[in-house]
């Protein structure tokens, strides 16, 4: 990827208890992403939030097993997007998967992408 290139964005959110084959699934989604050369992948933890089940997840909460929302994002192009997708979709049993237009603005260009 360069500076001023279109490329997709793809956007998960799930739940912190969220597994899959008894593993945390954001796990499973960055070795999906990683193992596949996806150019960049990131997971955020959310302070609050909720999804369709419209059940509150809050670090306020006086709650020993929190259960906060998380949001994994990664960039690339749109064919290495698509190829991932499926895997992805399998993985995620609860969430929402979400693919986006973007342009980079600035990519380090002194580092070489690994396939």
């Amino acid at each position: 990827m360069q500076n001023g290139d279109m490329v997709k964005k793809l956007t998960i959110y799930i739940d912190e208890k969220d597994r899959f084959h008894h593993r945390p699934v954001y796990e499973v989604l960055l070795g999906i992403l990683h193992r596949n050369g996806i150019a960049g992948a990131s997971v955020f933890r959310g302070v609050s939030g909720y999804g369709a089940d419209m059940v509150l997840h809050s670090s306020k909460m006086l709650d020993l097993s929190t259960n906060l929302p998380l949001k994994i994002e990664a960039v690339d192009t749109e064919e290495k997007i698509d190829a991932v997708l499926p895997e992805i979709c399998e993985t995620v049993e609860k969430g929402l998967v979400e693919i986006s237009d973007t342009v980079v603005i600035r990519c380090d260009a002194s580092r070489e992408a690994t396939p």
